[in-house]
């Protein structure tokens, strides 16, 4: 009686678990009660499982000397133990690895938000979607769902195994007639959707969601072949990936929705945990063998391009359509070279750095190429092109990795990705794309191709793709999708084919299809037993030139040695059908009088839409992007194509545009400076950076000030890539490292749409700071009418700070060369070409040993003065000398049509022509700030002729184009009245409001008076009065012997405008009497009240030079 309560207290302390303050490593034997009568001992059941335990470990660790026993005991080598040894402790470490990434998982699951909250410090592949992607919603409501019906999953899941899944197990080998499952659990974790996006508005017909689910579960689902006492499991496993659910078609009666589609976009990740003898998969090398076969077979039905449909309706339409849909395009990779790329090979042991070899991965889903591999190259050329097809927008991502090829493992380099929705929003998307994870660029050009069903675009899409160069395999015309459903009555196999062990005569087949065209075959499944196989497959192929080209098809037995049936189909048929589509029954040749494929084979053509390039005209033309033609050699025998007459550029040849970007000023700033070691705080000396479309810009340094105003302009070309941004960070100039201020980011999309910004933008990654910009796109117009209007405009906003303003946007696209002089007389040059105007040059590349090169290469120049300079094109000989030049006025250009010139030009010193287009494009700014009002009246100093009146005040905001274009006029009008004796000075006087300046323009002079036997040498002197100090005086260059001077000079005056409007502007021309004499002769003079004047007009307008009366 006395033992019962340590029975009790005894199975207390093993059936139930330790109370929640017991440490939890404590061992439960602690919890026994000793019997005070029992001298000290334990209970007996306690014992006997004690001494159990005991014996059973010590078992264990005798175990592990039998093989080293056995290797004795059968003479092998030391060598033997060690390598099991270095085995097992392989397969220990994969698997404590699998179940330490399981209880992490699992941890994460539990408690999702805290663990979320507590590490926020995470990257972002560990963060849920939720947290990081805003339009990613959490459904913990589903997860609810999920959790209550996951017991109930598991009993379908064990049912199904059981009685479908085993019997046909054991029915496909007789070796397995004893495969049985012996546990299914799904265990108690069930599968977690960690968040839900909808994509609304991509099809009114379907709903597109993506659920990106996890399953960290201890499912335990263990499997025995009793014959061969075998057995093998799987217990715990990890699957991550993003699901895309589709609902399509919506319908008008319940379930409203047709059918489920299921696919993963990407592969998801996998992680397996075995037991019994596939234990041996966990084996460092198998491990990752085994997972990637298992993918291998998901991908096989579960992602892209294959989904999984579950029909919702009884005759449902179009089902086949449904599970295989026709792509929705075709990206053409041009994988065209990289930059900057590290360097990771290293001699020596790591004294001497060498290079690398790279080659790049590019991969769109399951469709992965390889490059060549470059060797010992930092900035590869691979001109390398591949096509792939795409299935879903948005979704799918190009990736390309680039690798350092080494004997034993290689170098990763760098990887890049891309949403093919970019490109299908760009149609044509060229640029240098950073590499992540590495240093360097890569430079890829992308081509979005549409599938049309219409075949008078082939004939367009031949010529086209016979002048684009494209290795490894030449470009693609058009796609073929079969869609390979049923056989009917297909021949039984004869009793020689059959198997040993079966009975003589006939069985039926086990029939797989094979589809070719020329020499890519695709192989559908095997369908067992039966001579009417239902197969439901899609095949896709690309076509190169679908007029000459055939489908073969081959019906065959799983075992390849028996064909059932063929069928050749040219495609030059689909052509003539309807929508380019076959749906039909197709008879079978060799094979049964009654044996037919039902098949629906569907062509599309590739176009490149016409908005995107511009097709060639004359067969064998180069197009948009050709990097390896070679023109005919001297004494080819293969015929030229004709000559063309005029350029054919992609459709991105002259639509860029202009970016005018003003940085004014900053406010609150933080102060960096630090004087006595930081005990005296001072100022900041801040400076602006700006960076876009590959170029950098800086402004000046403002000492000492935390609200400083620059008033720079920058101008830069940028095109209508989307995705570009304006990087601005602003730094305080010290004499070591300069100190951070702050950044932020301009997304150019909106001032590409809109043409104008004007914004504060808050300085990030500091406590206080904004800044001023003021972006405008300036849009190149054709003609030449604006064009002094431009100049006008530009004279007045220009600061003293900025380059001059660009008035003109010069596009040239060089195509090609002809009839160069050979070297020497007999050897064919290298020619390469330079393309220069002003200080600004681009340089062609090089086409190796020809005399009539092909470049197909743009560029674009900003033109401050249009009417005086000139586009310089020099062709070189790499590494000889010149071959021919070309000087091209960019006033030719102003009096051409459309400000345009495109044809052969004849260069100067040599036989040869290049043929070229050049076009300008005058660049408008339609912000200006600037009410111009120019009628070039002749004026005295004594009185001025009143002008209507346009305006009321100063401009408040901006003028309009067609106010500005009415009220700007060229000054020298034939109207003019005549100068006076002492000659006229043209002068423009302005106020600008929005920089609180006076802004004087000298312009020139005409019919100045000469004194002596020589001309002056003129110059203007401006003084603002009353003051007549240093801070009021300017005065312009001097001009050598002319009596009509130019001078075109820019002065600033800053102050209020009430203050200027008390003030008069005194101007001098004055001519310097001799070398050695400091005296001055006045040739005339002019006093300007600057109450009298229309500051808000910047008008150029002619005054009269009077006799300085001072001095009378």
């Amino acid at each position: 009686m006395e033992r019962s309560p340590v029975k009790g207290s005894n199975s207390i302390s093993v059936d139930q678990p330790s109370a929640p303050s017991d440490p939890p490593d404590q061992p439960q034997v602690a919890h026994t009660k000793l019997d005070p009568g029992s001298g000290g001992q334990p209970a007996g059941p306690g014992a006997a499982g004690e001494a159990l335990a005991v014996l059973t470990s010590f078992g264990r660790r005798l175990l592990v000397l039998v093989p080293v026993y056995l290797a004795g005991a059968m003479g092998l080598s030391v060598g033997f133990v060690l390598f099991g040894l270095a085995l097992y402790l392989g397969w220990r470490r994969v698997r404590d690895e699998k179940e330490r990434s399981l209880r992490a998982a699992r941890q994460l699951l539990d408690d999702e938000e805290r663990l979320t909250a507590k590490t926020l410090y995470m990257s972002h592949r560990e963060l849920p979607a939720w947290v990081s992607f805003p339009d990613v919603e959490k459904a913990e409501w589903l997860n609810k769902i999920v959790a209550q019906v996951w017991p109930f999953l598991g009993q379908y899941m064990e049912k199904l195994l059981a009685e479908t899944v085993a019997p046909a197990v054991r029915g496909s080998n007789p070796h397995l007639q004893t495969f049985t499952f012996t546990r299914v659990e799904l265990g108690e974790k069930p599968l977690r959707i960690l968040g839900v996006k909808v994509h609304p508005g991509q099809n009114k017909e379907q709903i597109l969601l993506d659920l990106n689910i996890s399953y960290v579960g201890d499912v335990q689902i263990d499997v025995e072949v009793k014959k061969y006492f075998c057995k093998a499991g799987v217990k715990g496993m990890q699957l991550h990936g993003v699901l895309r659910v589709i609902l399509e078609p919506l319908i008008g009666d319940l379930p409203i929705v047709g059918a489920v589609s299921m696919f993963f976009i990407r592969r998801p990740t996998l992680d397996i945990n075995w037991t019994g003898m596939t234990n041996l998969l966990d084996i460092p090398g198998l491990s990752s063998l085994s997972d990637t076969m298992i993918m291998d077979s998901i991908a096989a039905f579960l992602v892209l391009p294959n989904r999984l449909l579950v029909p919702l309706v009884p005759d449902l339409q179009d089902v086949a359509q449904l599970r295989s849909p026709l792509p929705r395009g075709i990206v053409r990779i041009h994988l065209l070279a990289a930059r900057g790329l590290s360097s990771k090979d290293k001699y020596v042991k790591g004294l001497i750095e060498g290079k690398s070899d790279p080659y790049a991965l590019v991969r769109v889903g399951t469709q992965t190429f390889c490059s060549r591999v470059i060797d010992e190259e930092l900035n590869p050329q691979w001109r390398e092109t591949y096509e792939v097809m795409v299935h879903e927008v948005p979704g799918q991502e190009i990736e390309v990795e680039v690798f350092d090829k080494d004997p034993d493992k290689d170098d990763f380099l760098g990887r890049m990705k891309l949403d093919v929705g970019k490109v299908l929003q760009a149609g044509v998307l060229d640029d240098w794309f950073p590499l992540q994870g590495g240093q360097g660029q890569i430079h890829l050009k992308l081509e979005w191709l549409s599938l049309l069903p219409d075949a008078e675009k082939l004939e367009q899409v031949l010529q086209w793709n016979r002048g684009v160069s494209s290795r490894p395999e030449p470009p693609s015309a058009a796609i073929l999708v079969v869609y390979l459903d049923r056989a009917q009555d297909l021949p039984m196999v004869t009793s020689k084919f059959c198997s040993l062990q079966l009975k003589k005569g006939n069985k039926e087949p086990n029939p797989v299809v094979q589809l070719s065209v020329q020499d890519v075959t695709q192989e559908s499944k095997a369908v067992y037993s039966t001579n009417c196989p239902v197969w439901e497959e899609a095949f896709r192929f690309f076509l190169q030139d679908p007029r000459s080209q055939e489908l073969d098809v081959q019906v065959k037995d799983d075992s390849r040695a028996l064909t059932l049936g063929a069928l050749t189909l040219p495609l030059a048929r689909l052509l003539s059908a309807p929508e380019l589509i076959l749906d039909q029954w197709f008879q079978l040749s060799s094979s049964g009088p009654n044996s037919r494929l039902y098949m629906k084979i569907v062509m599309r053509i590739l176009y490149l839409d016409s908005s995107d390039v511009c097709f060639p005209t004359v067969p064998g033309t180069p197009g948009a992007w050709d990097p390896d033609t070679e023109s005919p050699q001297i004494g080819s025998s293969v015929d030229a194509p004709p000559r063309p007459c005029h350029t054919t550029p992609d459709n991105h040849f002259g639509t860029e545009n202009v970016l005018r970007i003003h940085v004014l000023e900053a406010q609150d700033l933080i102060a960096k400076d630090r004087f006595l070691g930081g005990l005296v705080k001072g100022k900041s000396d801040p400076y602006v950076k700006l960076k876009l479309a590959g170029r950098s810009f800086r402004s000046r340094v403002v000492r000492e000030d935390l609200n400083p105003r620059w008033n720079e302009v920058f101008e830069v070309i940028v095109t209508s890539i989307p995705g570009q941004a304006l990087d601005v960070e602003v730094f305080d100039k010290d004499l070591d490292k300069d100190d951070f201020l702050g950044r932020c980011k301009v997304s150019l999309t909106a001032v590409l749409n809109s043409g104008f910004l004007d914004e504060w933008l808050t300085l990030e990654e500091v406590p206080s700071g904004r800044l001023h910009l003021r972006l405008e796109r300036l849009t190149p117009h054709p003609t030449a009418a604006e064009l002094e209007e431009v100049l006008q405009v530009n004279s007045l906003i220009q600061t003293q700070k900025s380059a001059e303003l660009a008035a003109a946007l010069l596009s040239v696209y060089l195509e090609r060369a002809e009839d160069l002089p050979l070297r020497k007389g007999t050897k064919p040059p290298s020619p390469y070409a330079t393309l220069t105007v002003g200080d600004t040059s681009h340089k062609t590349k090089t086409v190796s040993q020809t005399s009539a090169p092909v470049w197909d290469e743009s560029a674009s120049f900003l033109i401050r003065k249009p009417n005086t300079e000139s586009l310089e094109l020099q062709v070189r000989d790499e590494g000889a000398g010149t071959l021919g030049s070309l000087s091209l006025p960019l006033s030719e250009l102003l009096e051409a049509d459309q400000l345009c010139l495109d044809r052969w030009f004849t260069l100067n010193n040599s036989q040869g022509q290049v043929l070229l287009r050049a076009q300008l494009g005058i660049l408008v700014s339609q912000h200006s700030g600037v009410e111009a009002h120019s009628h070039s009246y002749s004026h005295s100093s004594s009185s001025l002729i009143e002008e209507p009146e346009l305006s009321g005040g100063l401009p408040q905001g901006t003028s309009s184009a067609p106010e500005l274009r009415q009220r700007l006029t060229h000054g020298d009008s034939p109207l003019e009245a005549s100068a006076g004796p002492l000659g006229q000075v043209k002068l423009t006087v302005w106020y600008y409001s929005e920089e609180r300046k006076l802004i004087s323009i000298v312009h020139s002079c005409r019919a100045l008076r000469q004194n002596g036997r020589d001309p002056p040498d003129p110059y203007v002197s401006l003084i603002l009065l009353p003051d007549k100090n240093r801070g009021t005086k300017r005065k312009t260059s001097q001009k050598k012997r002319t009596l009509n001077p130019e001078f075109n000079e820019r002065f600033e005056w800053e102050l209020p405008l009430d203050e200027a409007l008390r003030r008069k502007l005194d101007v001098s021309v004055k001519s310097s009497s001799s070398f050695m004499s400091r005296e001055r002769e006045l040739l005339g003079k002019v006093q300007l009240d600057l109450a009298e004047i229309d500051l808000s007009q910047g008008a150029a307008q002619w005054y009269d030079l009077m006799e300085d009366k001072s001095n009378s």
